[in-house]
């Protein structure tokens, strides 16, 4: 059976696909040239602020004041969760020696980056969760030095949760910048900052492209687009959850596409009914939002059966998938593309975004096909290293010279025919490419 598309999208990511490029690369141009005042420029241009980029302590107690306690308990509750979570993960990562061949011993070591920039968004929502996901990580996996940069909301400057959230979790600086002249800042190393060896975080059109563009001088952790999401749900889901939750992934804004994917044309069909009434009871901003990402980017597919789900899945490869569905663990062992995965209606991708402990920095557009979110792993570079004794090293040295000959690369060869020559005089090789 073919897939039947109940609804099709109007629209995809290439549709509106940006025109930044240039708009990116001439402000991360001139804020390299012109450091620290070019970038509050653009500060007081774009975002009408005028205050210091670099809160220091009485700025962030102050802020940190204005956040009610019941607000401090579920951000010390969720910070906790994602720190856990976090500590279980790097865990897993360990040094590790080998002895490949007697004598010859290599090993690797898990070496964290010595600065990250954790850009939290702070435009049409104030993603207080972001800054807890991205500072967390890098703490867990023992950065040295963090910075957090979020947008200020003109003069009033920034969120103070996301101060409060931010110092809570291990920030070192609190950066009071939005947009190209917050990531430029972080990379450059402006007002004092170490430059960054990394910067993560999601954000706009215009961060990711500042991220893309900047990439290869600093490492980032992903190039993101907008938001999406996909829920696989069979006869037996409930259609007001499924509805819910569809509508609570397209409030992220216009253009966050969501999926359904069934194998019950009745089930859909209830679902489809019951969005339009969901987001009409939406506040204002989040109805505009919701309204236009189901009406241009929402798909809702029939399919034959659960294997014919997966398949389809696993093609759109979506950041957050979420089963509500019999059988959850034949689900986790099947399905293989996607972000963060939700198993069950006693759980949605809600949680993960603010509260589980999992992280919601994760890849969008299709991306999960190749990687993963963000995570203690990003921030830490897995290296090797070597050594060997004389004898460990004989049949190396004797095998890199033939091969190198055998390459044309002569001067290699002869690196390896030194350490013959001195460690066993009295021997003859044959280090010829033939």
């Amino acid at each position: 059976m073919a897939r039947i598309y109940l609804k099709k999208a109007e629209k995809t990511a290439a549709t509106s696909a940006d025109t930044t490029q240039n708009i990116v690369r001439n402000m991360l141009s001139e804020i390299e040239a012109g450091g620290d005042a070019r970038a509050q420029a653009y500060a007081a241009e774009l975002d009408k602020y005028t205050g210091p980029a670099l809160l220091d302590d009485e700025g962030i107690a102050e802020a940190s004041a204005k956040v009610s306690q019941k607000l401090k308990d579920d951000i010390h509750f969720a910070h906790d969760n994602i720190r856990r979570f976090a500590e279980a993960q790097k865990g897993t990562m360990k040094d590790m020696e080998y002895e490949i061949t007697p004598g010859l011993i290599a090993g690797q070591r898990m070496i964290p980056v010595r600065a990250a920039g954790c850009y939290v968004p702070g435009g049409r929502y104030s993603h207080v969760a972001s800054a807890m996901m991205t500072v967390t990580t890098a703490k867990v996996a023992g950065v040295h030095n963090i910075t957090a940069c979020s947008p200020p909301q003109g003069d009033a400057g920034m969120n103070p949760a996301i101060v409060y959230a931010a110092k809570l979790c291990g920030a070192d600086q609190i950066l009071t910048l939005g947009g190209v002249q917050g990531v430029a800042a972080m990379a450059f190393g402006l007002f004092g900052l170490p430059s960054s060896d990394i910067i993560v975080g999601p954000g706009n059109q215009f961060v990711a492209e500042a991220k893309r563009q900047l990439f290869g001088r600093v490492g980032i952790d992903m190039i993101a687009g907008p938001t999406d999401s996909l829920i696989l749900a069979d006869k037996n889901a409930d259609a007001h959850i499924v509805a819910t939750d569809l509508v609570s992934q397209a409030e992220h804004g216009y253009n966050s596409p969501v999926w359904l994917v069934t194998d019950s044309t009745e089930m859909a069909e209830d679902v489809m009914a019951r969005v339009p009434a969901l987001i009409d009871d939406l506040p204002e901003l989040n109805r505009e939002n919701a309204f236009a990402a189901w009406r241009d980017y929402a798909e809702v597919i029939v399919c034959a059966d659960r294997e014919e789900m997966a398949a389809c899945s696993d093609d759109y490869a979506p950041e957050h998938l979420t089963v509500q569905a019999d059988d959850l663990d034949w689900w986790l062992s099947r399905l293989q593309c996607y972000g963060s995965l939700f198993l069950g209606e006693e759980t949605t991708v809600s949680y993960g975004d603010k509260s589980a402990g999992t992280n919601h920095v994760l890849p969008t557009s299709g991306s999960a096909r190749y990687t993963g979110g963000l995570s203690v792993h990003k921030y830490m570079k897995v290296v090797t290293w070597q050594r060997s004794t004389p004898e460990g090293s004989k049949r190396v040295a004797e095998a890199c010279a033939r091969i190198s000959r055998l390459e044309g690369m002569e001067g290699h060869a002869r690196s390896a025919d030194v350490r013959l020559a001195k460690y066993f005089p009295n021997e003859n090789f044959d280090l010829s490419a033939d």
